[in-house]
């Protein structure tokens, strides 16, 4: 052993290993900086760690070989050593090179809500807080939209501070008489403080209670108990939010297009305001019956206070989700008029307000299809409020529609880090993840969605379309098996995993019950089925059949990997000059 020994050490052997050992924790450190800086995925990291890992034995074969000149020819001892190490080496590369794929299909977080990868940075900023849901201790449900419109109030006026991250309503509500300690609630929406406390209005008098804790030790920085006139509403809450900001050393939104936003009418009028409280409460419900309540409500506040610019804004999105969600025909188009009615009324009050630019961009977006004008008030809305969550999601929803699934993706993490349990937004991020041709990833995103609502609708499609591009027949079939049975959804998902199957008996069925069912209600996953199917005439003739519908389908054309099959036939670019869409993207097509 002594004699090995000494000739590892001739062959410098050691000083390699050594001085290897030493450069890769130096690189490691500066890559994990970088990853946090710009997002990276974290398979990137893994397989930088594995490439060291096996760079290094790479290292001491190669120590091994370039030693003196004339040493001797190994002893089998030595070539014993030299082998253990290519098998470790080769071990290596077996065992942490399925890590990425693994990763990428366990989803990090479980149903019950456990810890789940944020889709940005993992570092928590000490400057971030989350407003849970105030309690209503009235004691009388009919008061719950009252609670919770102060918590949004809240959420909305600490988001005017520069460098303060402020989680929104979609995430920090899930939390609403959760049994979870603060340390975990802190984690889970990735915030270093919690805002909670309890709201009770009785009468001409209201009394709030609130605490600002720290997650790290549960310790509380600042508390305070009210109990004002109900007229003095607008300023109570105007305390509250000035002493969080005090406390988390936060100043004011300033410069670069800013402006600050807000909710309240000008004028002061509690009853418009209480109204429009109302009306956010049926529009979190989203169905039916509840957005028309809410355009009810959000027209009495109008009706209350003329100049109310924000319910006016609030009233035109709430007219284009019914429209867009519920209504067809005539109805359909009375609903979209009134709906730019309201945002035209909303902007001409207030030329600066983030929402009534919104309101304008999504009524463009899906009433007329005027890509270029939603682009413009979609950006004008974020320069006016660079922290709002919602215009970035919305603003990339659009550049992927425009084939930019780059600028899609970055733009909808950004949202995700104010917004992280927003299922919606994890289902976007895949679908532009898809476009990318990151499938690992995909998965890894309509996975966490499917997490964070199990019971969700369009999720176990969207999970069955990754298994489709991979080509995984199995796979997809099992995943749309599990959409909820009788919804559209879950007909439309098992057709496209039959397509790639091996029953083509099957597969032309359920096409046919396809078409049968929902020839004017889902003209583009039809078009979809047929280009699995290799079918480009009849694929093109019902693209065709979705713009004459106006089916919302058509905004996915340019970052729809099974659509995209044939993005080189001239009646691909030919349909996307007629739609007024581009006739290039930056997304990858199926094989």
């Amino acid at each position: 052993m002594n004699e090995l020994w000494q000739r590892l050490k001739q062959r410098k052997l050691v000083q390699w290993a050594l001085a290897y050992v030493a450069a890769a924790f130096a690189l490691l450190q500066g890559i994990d900086i970088v990853a946090q800086r710009f997002g990276w995925p974290d398979a990137i990291e893994r397989w930088l760690i594995i490439a060291i890992a096996v760079g290094f034995f790479v290292a001491l074969v190669l120590a091994w070989y370039h030693g003196e000149r004339d040493a001797q020819r190994m002893s089998g001892t030595e070539l014993l050593i030299l082998a253990l190490l290519l098998a470790i080496g080769g071990g290596a590369l077996w065992r942490f090179g399925k890590v990425p794929q693994a990763a990428a299909t366990v989803a990090t977080i479980t149903a019950s809500g456990s810890s789940m990868a944020m889709a940005t940075s993992t570092v928590i900023p000490e400057k971030s807080i989350a407003v849970l849901p105030l309690v209503n201790g009235s004691g009388n449900q009919d008061e719950q939209y009252f609670s919770d419109g102060l918590s949004e109030d809240l959420i909305t006026a600490l988001s005017q501070f520069a460098g303060l991250k402020v989680i929104n309503r979609d995430s920090s509500f899930q939390f609403r008489h959760s049994k979870d300690s603060i340390q975990t609630i802190g984690e889970k929406l990735g915030v270093a403080h919690l805002l909670e406390g309890s709201v009770r209005r009785a009468g001409g008098e209201v009394r709030i209670s609130a605490e600002l804790v720290n997650v790290v030790d549960g310790s509380t920085l600042w508390s305070q108990h009210y109990d004002r006139p109900y007229t003095d509403l607008f300023k109570l809450q105007d305390d509250i939010t000035q002493s969080v900001a005090d406390a988390l050393k936060a100043k004011l939104l300033s410069g670069h297009g800013a402006v600050i936003q807000s909710d309240r009418p000008l004028s002061g009028n509690l009853d418009a305001y209480n109204a429009f409280l109302q009306g956010n409460a049926y529009t979190a419900i989203g169905s039916d019956e509840s957005m028309r309540q809410a355009v009810v409500a959000y027209t009495t506040a109008t009706r209350l206070d003329t100049h109310y610019a924000h319910a006016w804004a609030a009233l035109s999105f709430a007219q284009t989700n019914l429209a867009n969600a519920f209504l067809a025909g005539t109805e359909q188009r009375q609903a979209y008029a009134k709906a730019r009615m309201a945002a035209e009324r909303a902007l001409a009050l207030d030329p600066d307000s983030a929402a009534a630019y919104s309101a304008r961009g999504f009524l463009l977006l899906n009433a007329d299809f005027d890509w270029a004008g939603a682009e413009t008030a979609f950006r004008r809305a974020l320069q006016l409020a660079p922290n709002d969550a919602q215009a970035k999601e919305i603003l990339g929803s659009l550049l992927a529609t425009l084939g930019q699934p780059e600028s899609a993706l970055e733009l909808t993490r950004q949202a995700l880090t104010s917004d992280p349990r927003h299922a919606t937004w994890h289902v976007a991020l895949s679908q532009y993840l898809n476009a990318l041709g990151r499938l690992g990833e995909a998965e890894h995103a309509v996975r966490t969605a499917i997490a964070l609502q199990p019971g969700g609708t369009d999720l176990y499609e969207q999970l069955a379309v990754v298994e489709i591009l991979r080509g995984d027949a199995k796979a997809a079939l099992a995943a749309a098996q599990q959409e909820a049975p009788g919804s559209p959804w879950h007909d439309i998902a098992m057709t496209l995993a039959l397509q790639i199957g091996t029953d083509r008996a099957a597969a032309d069925a359920a096409l046919k019950t396809l078409v049968d069912k929902y020839a004017d209600l889902g003209p583009y996953q039809i078009a979809e089925v047929y280009a699995l199917r290799h079918e480009p005439d009849r694929m093109f003739q019902w693209l065709d059949h979705a713009w004459v519908t106006r089916d919302p389908g058509i905004g996915y054309l340019l970052y729809d990997p099974l659509i995209l099959r044939y993005k080189d036939d001239p009646r691909f670019a030919a349909l996307c000059k007629k739609v007024g869409l581009p006739t290039t993207t930056e997304a990858r097509a199926l094989p």
